[in-house]
Order: structure tokens, then sequence, then C-alpha cells
């Protein structure tokens, strides 16, 4: 398989990096009014889920940049020649990669709508229901990031050279889509419970996503990502267990004494 040279891969990074910072900066301008909403934060179904797909771009991108570079360099594009233009139909394919992939992470936001209801009804009129149901949230997670599924997604998505190998077989003119459908799926696999979390501390939390984001990258790249996962997720266990006595860490599921009033 022959690469792209290494200027084409680095200039396809940056853009996917450049893609994720924008949809950081939007990210950042819508959270600035819904700070402290609870629930759905008054959207309706037709404007959260592409809410909810912004904020999947801006956290997931970075972590599956390299596998969308790396696929673009060694799986030949259908009719692809070297010469003017190979660039471009790259880039073509990263994006068709990265629609996919987001394409699963947009069908997450109708499960995700429906728990940020739950969480603001509760909130509103069961409050008691509300703090047992953060309590679950955090163990959920807390619990998932120790599973041995939890692994083998994230394996997956660290190591994803047999995937590439796969993808080779795929034709067709959807098959980029098709190639980040199969990857968002190992990745939605690898991370719905973090994704969960939001729906506890509240979903546009501007630091929970950006400690969240950081996390995903760190398992995904860094060496010692595995153990940094069964580390968060025995953070997570532990955090269930002092939300029991401090139900404002999870102000999400925790109205404020003046709403209770």
């Amino acid at each position: 398989m022959q690469l792209a040279r290494p200027s084409l891969a680095r200039r396809e990074t940056a853009l996917l990096l450049i893609a994720a910072a924008g949809a950081w900066v939007a990210t950042f301008a819508l959270a600035r009014g819904m700070a402290g909403m609870t629930g759905t934060m008054g959207l309706g179904l037709v404007v959260f889920v592409p809410v909810w797909t912004l904020m999947m771009a801006a956290m997931m991108l970075p972590s599956v940049t390299p596998t969308a570079t790396l696929y673009a360099r060694t799986i030949p594009g259908s009719g692809a020649a070297p010469g003017s233009g190979a660039a471009g139909r790259r880039a073509a394919r990263i994006a068709g990669l990265v629609v996919g992939y987001l394409g699963v992470w947009a069908a997450a936001g109708l499960p995700a709508y429906g728990l940020a209801w739950l969480a603001g009804w509760l909130t509103g009129r069961h409050p008691g229901a509300a703090h047992i149901a953060a309590v679950a949230v955090f163990a959920v997670a807390g619990a998932y990031q120790l599973t041995g599924l939890k692994d083998r997604c994230l394996a997956r998505c660290r190591s994803p050279l047999g995937l590439l190998l796969h993808y080779g077989s795929y034709r067709g003119r959807l098959r980029d889509l098709r190639v980040g459908a199969h990857h968002g799926g190992y990745c939605l696999g690898c991370c719905w419970a973090l994704m969960v979390i939001l729906i506890a501390v509240g979903v546009m939390n501007l630091a929970a996503m950006v400690g969240l984001a950081a996390l995903v990258l760190i398992e995904k790249t860094w060496s010692r990502g595995p153990a940094a996962g069964r580390l968060a997720g025995t953070a997570a266990l532990a955090l269930a267990v002092a939300t029991i006595w401090l139900p404002w860490l999870a102000p999400g599921l925790h109205a404020a004494p003046a709403m209770m009033g």
C-alpha cells in the first residue's frame, strides 16, 4: 500500500484538527446561553440532535484523526491515481469518513435526548428519584469502564490496522461513509458511558466536556491509555458513592434551592 507524502498527511491532519477547533468555538458560543440549564436545556429534538452532534465533533474528532488520515493514506480510493487531484480525492474520502462517523454519534443523540428529557423531568418533579439517577449514572459509567467490552472496543480504536484490512474489501460510492459508520460504532461502544456522564453533570457543562474529551484522547492515543480509562472508571465509581451524600456533584440532576422553592 502506497502512503501519501508526509507533507500531505500533515495537512490532512491539520484540517481535521481545525474542524475540531471550529466545533469547539461553536460549542463554547452555544454554551454561554445555556450555563446551568438542566435536561434538554429547553431544546426540542430537532435542535438538540444537531447541537449534540456538534459537541461530539468537538470532543471526538481529535481522537479519530489518526485513523481517518491513516485510512486515506493506506487504502486506495475507487479509481484513485497519482497525479493532480489525488490530494483532493483523499480529502474528500476523509470528509466522507467523518460524515459517516458523526452520523453514528448523531443517531446516539436520540437516546441522549430521551435521557436528558427524563433528567429534567425528574429534577423538576421527583428530586429524590433524580438523586438516585445521578448515583446510578456515575456507577454505570464507572462499571462499564472496567468491562471487557470496553477493552475490546478501545483496542479497535487504538490499533485500527485490522479494521483497515477489512475496510479494503469495501466497494461502492458509499464506501467512505460505511467506513466512518463502522469505526464510529466501535467508538460509540468505547465511549458511550463517558458521554452519559454529561446527563448527570449537565449536557452543556464545558468543564466536563473538556475533561471527557481529554480522557478519550488519552485512552485512544497514549501508551497507557487503557490504564487511564480503568482509573477513570474507578474514579466514577467513587464519585457515585460521594454523590449519595453530595448531590451537587451531579448538577444536571440536582435542582438549585431557588428552583425547588
